[in-house]
Order: C-alpha cells, then sequence, then structure tokens
C-alpha cells in the first residue's frame, strides 16, 4: 500500500445522513414520539459503537501505514525482487535461521552477541543488494533488444557482464553463509553427542555395579557347578550303594552250596 502511494479515505458514508432521518420520520409515522426517540436513542447507540470501533481500526491502519511511508527504505517486499534473487534471499534467511536455532548458539558457545547482531545485518544487506539487481535486470531486460544488430554485440556486454559479476558475488556470499550454517550443524551433533556422553558419565556407578554383578555372577556360576558336581558324586555313591545292596540281597536269597 505504501510502495504505491495508497491513502486510506474516510469511512463514512454521507448516503445515511439521508436515511437515517427518513427511518426515524417512518418510525415516528407509525409508532408515537417516545418510539422514535427509543428508536433515535438505539441508533445512535449503535453508530457510536461502529464509530469507535471503525475509528479505532482506521487509527492504527493510518499509523502503520504512515510508518511504512517514512521508513520505505528500510524494507524489502517479495515483489521488489525477481524470482531468482527471491530464491538467493531464502536461501541466506534459511542458512541465519538454522544458526540462530541451533543448540550450540542458544547455549552460548559460539558467538551469540555477534551472531543475533550481525547475521540479521547481513541478510539486510545481502536484501538491499538483491532488490537493486533485481531492478537493474528489469531495466536491462527493458532496454536491451532481444535481436541486436549486427556489431552491436560488444557494445552491450559490459552491462551484462556487470549483472552477472554481481549476481556471482552474492552467490558466493550466500555460499559463504550456508557453510557457516553447515559447520554450526556439524558443531550441533557433536554437541548432542557430548549430552549424551555427560548423560552416560553420570550413569558410571550403574554401569561400576552391572560389571560388579557380572563378576559376582562368574563365582556364582563357579559355586553352582561345585554343587552340580557334588550331585553328580552323591547320585555315583547312590547308584553304588543301590548296586551293593541288590549284591547283598542276591547273595542273601542265594541257595547255599552243597
Amino acid at each position: 500500500m505504501a510502495r504505491t502511494g495508497w491513502r486510506m479515505e474516510p469511512s463514512y458514508n454521507p448516503v445515511l445522513l439521508f436515511v437515517l432521518p427518513g427511518f426515524l420520520l417512518l418510525i415516528w409515522m407509525l409508532t408515537s414520539t417516545a418510539g422514535m426517540v427509543v428508536a433515535a436513542v438505539g441508533m445512535s447507540l449503535i453508530a457510536l459503537m461502529r464509530w469507535m470501533a471503525v475509528g479505532s481500526s482506521n487509527r492504527a491502519n493510518k499509523r502503520r501505514l504512515r510508518l511504512a511511508h517514512e521508513h520505505a527504505a528500510r524494507y524489502v517486499l517479495p515483489e521488489d525482487l525477481d524470482y531468482p534473487c527471491q530464491m538467493l534471499l531464502r536461501r541466506a534467511q534459511d542458512a541465519v535461521d538454522t544458526i540462530l536455532a541451533s543448540r550450540v548458539h542458544q547455549a552460548g558457545l559460539i558467538d551469540t552477541i555477534d551472531n543475533q547482531v550481525t547475521l540479521p545485518e547481513e541478510v539486510w544487506q545481502i536484501a538491499q543488494r538483491l532488490a537493486r539487481l533485481s531492478a537493474m535486470h528489469h531495466e536491462h531486460g527493458r532496454l536491451i533488444p532481444r535481436e541486436l544488430p549486427s556489431g552491436l554485440e560488444d557494445a552491450f556486454k559490459p552491462y551484462t557482464t556487470a549483472l552477472d559479476a554481481a549476481w556471482t558475488s552474492l552467490s558466493k556470499r550466500i555460499r559463504r553463509l550456508e557453510e557457516y550454517a553447515k559447520q554450526v550443524l556439524r558443531a550441533d551433533q557433536v554437541y548432542h553427542a557430548h549430552q549424551r556422553l555427560e548423560a552416560l558419565a553420570a550413569r558410571t556407578p550403574d554401569y561400576q555395579q552391572l560389571i560388579a554383578e557380572t563378576v559376582r555372577d562368574e563365582v556364582a556360576y563357579e559355586r553352582i557347578r561345585e554343587l552340580g558336581e557334588q550331585a553328580r558324586h552323591v547320585r555315583k555313591l547312590f547308584e553304588e550303594s543301590i548296586d551293593q545292596a541288590r549284591q547283598t540281597a542276591g547273595e542273601l536269597i542265594r541257595p547255599p552250596s552243597a
């Protein structure tokens, strides 16, 4: 709205100046003076509430529109950029969002204050340059004929080269910003692993107890093995005693020799 020079018009409707008196006159004719007074009071209250609501909204909109006019050079709209420049700006914004949302940034492990000040300023400078580049792209496309006369190509080439150089420079700047975001993401992964390792370190006594219990398991296994050997030995002795009992019983029932 501010860029197009739009101005807010008064919100009242002059037709109401004729409709309302006629409506009150109709009520007076159909009812009485008291009915007309009640209707007039009711309509006045409705008009007052509507004026307060609409007036407050209009005042807020006018204030925002005035600020938009006064600070027109301090913001960049999507309409200010052509599509390639919009994509470049989006990449820069995504890289900054990644850095500012990282765990290492929020934990203050990297230069948090510098990031909060420098990175938004970096995006703003990129946005300004992209807006200017988009405008010059548009102007270049409008001024340069699609089919150049023979022999004039070299005359237009420096202007195209200048636009290409600016585009290349901004692309490199954004790639550096993305590389920083990648480094922050790698630091985030290491920091996350470090936090997990610290959590495990806090559980070191539990793991030590587990190892001690494992040693006790080995001792218990050896003891159980010894008990098993004793049980097998007892069973062997028992089987031998049964054999001896059978042998003795057999000798008792054997007839005496002649």
